[in-house]
């Protein structure tokens, strides 16, 4: 598993995309399976296949959104994509609404509570898989080390008695944060260049990820035997996200072990042979891959200017040049541009 792991990394971001999305589709197909040995009995229709209608619904969206902000200049290339760009949200709805009013005609006198019982099932698993599969996927366009630290964080403290610390305990994470934040291939955000017409990783690493010199505090001093040390940013950041996935990750690992005590199973599916279902192995990941997110939204994102100016290349003329004539004006208030003699 760690060999095809690692390959999948070598073939890129894309790949991972597509290992999330069938990891999710799986983790969804376990629960809402669950589900449906108890709505079988009853021999009630659609249910099965209205939670996979509302799975592709809820993906379209979510995917959709991602392809409209991260790549908006593949998208301004493409004319037969910018009417679905456009409208996104009013088509998601209404694939959405199709859904809903097929749930309503489906309904049966005798079973209301169960039916509605149902419904809120799929809508609830909706919410945990599909919602935070789409958080790791934006986790891992911010930069694959986003994705692979925090996953490995969770790997270390859940099975380090058993696989990790055989392998590889001796080397504690922060060097394996280190080695990461070498390379571009792991620090850089998936970007789409224009020139090239594809999707790549390579970018100038910033701050984040450039080693600088830290003073230690005097009482370290005597202890570490050294007045300075050298050290990348992101190794202090990776402190708290292995912080998260040692104090409040396994309560992931907590709560799937509450869902299947209240159905009486020991696993969610018998998908690997010894170890459950695909859900037994990512109940942890997916709680993880929530605090990154945020995380990143609060600490570490600022204002992106290249996806900044993908988002202004997509409007109109006369809206680009509004945004001008204001960041000129600007600017010139500031000081920072000369205002020109013709005014």
């Amino acid at each position: 598993m760690i060999a095809v792991f690692s390959l999948i990394i070598y073939m890129g971001s894309f790949m991972l995309m597509l290992l999330v999305m069938s990891i999710q589709v799986k983790c969804f197909h376990e629960i809402i399976t669950i589900g449906y040995r108890v709505y079988r009995s009853y021999e009630l229709p659609w249910f099965r296949t209205l939670s996979w209608y509302f799975l592709l619904c809820v993906n379209y969206f979510f995917y959709g959104e991602t392809v409209a902000d991260y790549f908006a200049t593949f998208v301004q290339r493409r004319e037969q994509l910018q009417f679905l760009i456009r409208y996104h949200r009013f088509i998601s709805f209404t694939l959405y609404l199709a859904g809903f009013c097929l749930f309503v005609l489906s309904l049966v006198k005798r079973h209301y509570r169960l039916q509605f019982y149902m419904f809120a099932w799929t809508h609830v698993t909706l919410l945990i898989i599909v919602t935070q599969s789409h958080l790791v996927i934006q986790n891992l366009f911010e930069g694959m080390i986003w994705f692979l630290v925090p996953i490995s964080s969770v790997v270390c403290n859940d099975i380090a008695a058993y696989i990790f610390g055989f392998f590889f305990g001796r080397t504690p994470l922060i060097k394996v944060a280190t080695l990461l934040a070498q390379y571009q291939y792991f620090v850089c955000p998936v970007e789409y260049n224009s020139e090239t017409n594809r999707f790549v990783t390579e970018c100038e690493p910033s701050e984040l990820f450039q080693f600088q010199k830290y003073s230690i505090p005097p009482l370290l001093q005597v202890v570490l035997g050294r007045e300075t040390v050298n050290l990348c940013p992101f190794q202090m950041h990776s402190i708290a996200l292995s912080t998260f996935a040692s104090l409040i990750g396994p309560f992931g690992g907590f709560f799937a072990s509450g869902f299947k005590r209240a159905f009486k199973i020991k696993d969610f599916a018998d998908t690997i042979p010894g170890h459950g279902g695909i859900m037994d192995r990512c109940d942890c990941q997916y709680l993880m891959s929530t605090f990154v997110h945020v995380y990143i939204t609060s600490f570490i994102r600022g204002p992106n200017p290249s996806k900044l100016l993908q988002q202004l290349l997509v409007l109109q003329p006369e809206q680009q040049l509004n945004v001008y004539k204001t960041l000129k004006t600007h600017l010139i208030e500031k000081g920072i541009l000369q205002p020109s003699l013709r005014g």
